[in-house]
């Protein structure tokens, strides 16, 4: 991890402490302004209630990885029961988005209040209208975070994509690539969220399956389970994948050991996971290249690598680039050797995303400006997928999974 990153990280988490610290006492002062009845011992009961809400899980985070510090273990677990989700995990997540999301909406009305303000109006009107306005905020989210928490859950859209290339021969015109990423099968993406999202897969009736990796969120438990769901894909031309950052985790301390048995039990149904090579895929006359670049937290791509696979002189009708992360720099090897798709997923759209006027925002932009959806790159079209899966934290929120269909057209 490098210092810079480092630094956005702990900034971000500071600003989350920022966000409790002024929830909890903007709530306190607004229930106190528009009832000036309530009895106090009735607000401190409440004020603990909310803190031990948003504090329970860290906590016993932090007192799990102290545990495994003083056992000499390299690797800590949380809880894996249905008991401590409920109790200790849901509570402190969907706390935590409340907070954000309303401190972060409350922002730009409390610079409308101050410019009023500034401007002679009456104080106390204005304090009164402004706590109104919080609490208001406070309960559209207690409604709306949980809400979309469980539709994001539940659901999974397929977003069609157009891709035109004048030149691209007749045979291809038509074609259907049907793009996924980020399945990471564990204990929350279950049989049912995977048959789902299987089904969706299916039901676009693919020429070729592109996977941008990440089978398994940890342990080796459910390398099976991912790799037999992914063996009822059907798919005219193959299902194909390149290398994910969690494939290289079921054995936290042992990536090749990882590795190998993702790879292993993908190939016993027909799925290949390629790392670091080259494909030609032969569709009637036409050829499509497909290049697999290998560049995860674990394994960054050597410069010489990374140039002897695009370096690659063959005819082809269509060029796809096809990595985990939408890295700058794997982007700018992309177009400088004309491929025409670079095909990524890894952000999960951001997994958590917030409202604001601009446009969602998420932690997930400290990391990647590229969060979702497409960027173009002189010809070159990338795509970020979103993916199904989740990793930190046990939810979505206003990161709908996603099943991308990619349609070649020559007009």
């Amino acid at each position: 991890m490098s210092v810079s990153f480092a630094i956005k990280v702990f900034l971000v988490l500071l600003l989350a402490g920022f966000a409790e610290y002024y929830f909890v006492k903007k709530t306190v002062k607004s229930i106190k302004q528009l009832f000036p009845g309530t009895d106090e011992k009735l607000l401190r009961t409440g004020k603990r209630i909310i803190l031990v809400i948003l504090n329970a899980f860290p906590v016993s985070a932090l007192i799990l990885i102290l545990y495994a510090v003083l056992k000499g273990s390299r690797e800590f677990l949380l809880p894996a029961n249905v008991l401590y989700d409920y109790l200790v995990q849901y509570p402190f997540w969907i706390g935590m988005l409340v907070v954000v999301q309303t401190t972060l909406i409350f922002i730009l009305f409390k610079i409308i209040f101050f410019v009023i303000r500034r401007s002679g109006k009456n104080s106390d009107k204005i304090d009164k209208t402004e706590s109104i306005t919080f609490i208001s905020l406070l309960l559209i989210f207690l409604i709306y975070v949980p809400a979309r928490v469980i539709y994001d859950y539940n659901t999974v859209e397929v977003r069609t994509i157009k891709y035109v290339k004048p030149d691209l021969p007749e045979v291809l015109n038509g074609f259907k690539i049907t793009f996924i990423s980020d399945i990471q099968a564990d204990r929350y993406t279950d049989d049912k969220r995977l048959n789902k999202f299987i089904d969706s897969v299916n039901a676009t009736n693919p020429d070729l399956v592109l996977i941008a990796g990440d089978m398994i969120t940890n342990t080796p438990d459910f390398i099976k389970t991912s790799a037999e769901h992914l063996g009822k894909v059907h798919s005219k031309y193959g299902i194909y994948s390149c290398v994910g950052d969690h494939d290289n985790w079921a054995y936290r301390f042992d990536n090749e050991r990882s590795l190998h048995e993702v790879e292993t039990a993908l190939a016993k149904h027909n799925v290949l996971m390629l790392d670091n090579d080259r494909l030609t895929l032969n569709v009637d006359t036409a050829k499509i290249g497909i290049t697999f670049v290998t560049n995860t937290y674990v394994q960054r791509i050597m410069p010489e690598i990374l140039s002897k696979l695009v370096a690659d002189s063959s005819k082809h009708d269509l060029k796809i680039f096809l990595t985990h992360q939408p890295r700058q720099y794997l982007i700018d090897a992309a177009k400088e050797h004309g491929y025409d798709l670079y095909l990524c997923g890894h952000t999960h759209g951001g997994q958590m995303t917030f409202l604001f006027p601009t446009g969602n925002i998420s932690p997930t932009q400290v990391e990647t400006p590229y969060m979702r959806g497409n960027f173009k790159f002189g010809k070159m079209l990338m795509i970020v997928t979103r993916g199904l899966g989740m990793s930190i934290a046990p939810l979505r929120y206003n990161s709908t999974p996603e099943v991308t269909v990619i349609i070649l057209s020559n007009r």
